[in-house]
């Protein structure tokens, strides 16, 4: 049975979210917190296999929620669903260890399969959200990426898997984003450890901080 805690200021909405996943019969809702803080702390009292997690929420938002529950137990699972769409929210939440981003106009089968890819470790990114993710890392500046295919002859692509990876992407992220196989995502990450001259995600991310 994959436990699952609602995060979501609207109780009518947790509720409506709630009758969805009990049609399941692998689901069980265990709690329902409607702000961040309640969330953190049922994660500790009773942790939950997967959360779904809303945003915009008084007292804690779900980004900052979101980073506290992965810190105190990073084997939980978390998507955001919400109605915000905002390039910035969908990056700060993966990039604080949320597993997927989902909107709420998202239909009841979807919903269900997503706890359930999510459960498995699966990132769930929808196209429409994955285009924004894609879109966002392409909105660099042109400078920081001449200077990226200048000082270590990165191709374009080379140059725009590195800029993710310096900020926090893992690989199964990049390849989610940019609809790249696993195997493809790493061989790109390779090349670009080789051209910097590191064998280490760390340095890699510090060198292109450094260096763009």
């Amino acid at each position: 049975m994959i436990k699952v805690l609602l995060v979501d200021d609207q109780m009518i909405l947790a509720e409506g979210i709630k009758s969805v996943l009990q049609t399941a019969g692998d689901i069980e809702v265990c709690g329902i917190a409607l702000d961040g803080t309640m969330a953190v702390e049922q994660c500790k009292t009773n942790p939950p296999d997967v959360v779904l997690m809303d945003i915009r929420m008084p007292n804690m938002n779900g980004v900052v929620a979101t980073k506290r529950i992965k810190e105190t137990d990073e084997n939980i699972k978390i998507v955001i669903l919400t109605t915000f769409d905002d390039s910035d929210y969908i990056l700060s939440a993966i990039n604080n260890g949320a597993s997927g981003y989902l909107l709420k106009d998202i239909g009841s089968t979807a919903l269900i399969d997503a706890v359930r890819n999510a459960y498995a470790g699966d990132t769930i990114l929808p196209a429409k959200i994955a285009r924004k993710i894609t879109d966002a890392a392409a909105m660099v500046s042109s400078d920081r990426r001449a200077k990226l295919k200048k000082s270590f002859g990165m191709s374009d692509r080379e140059v725009e898997i590195a800029l993710m990876l310096a900020d926090g992407f893992t690989n199964r992220q990049i390849a989610s984003a940019l609809k790249l196989s696993d195997g493809t995502s790493r061989n790109y990450i390779s090349s670009i450890y080789l051209k910097l001259g590191v064998d280490s995600r760390a340095a890699a991310a510090e060198k292109i901080k450094k260096n763009s």
